[in-house]
């Protein structure tokens, strides 16, 4: 399970999976989910649970999911 205590904490900070799989940026919390935005013109969203989280360091938040399994969480 993850060490925040402080949601708020990890938004605008990168997202990153399995791999080191970049998942972009967080830029919203829902309460069990977590949003991130990837890219410049396309953006690609992911909504993905907060039970996923694994670890936060400060500077990225860590997810414990592949870079397939991100896909499931991907809308457009």
């Amino acid at each position: 399970m993850s060490n925040i205590t402080n949601w708020d904490d990890i938004l605008k900070k990168e997202a990153r999976g399995i791999n080191d799989y970049d998942l972009g940026e967080v830029h919203e919390l829902e309460p069990e989910i977590v949003v991130t935005k990837r890219g410049l013109v396309d953006k690609d969203k992911f909504y993905l649970p907060k039970k996923l989280v694994e670890r936060f360091d400060g500077d990225k938040v860590w997810f414990s999911i592949t870079k397939e399994d991100a896909q499931n969480y991907k809308k457009e």
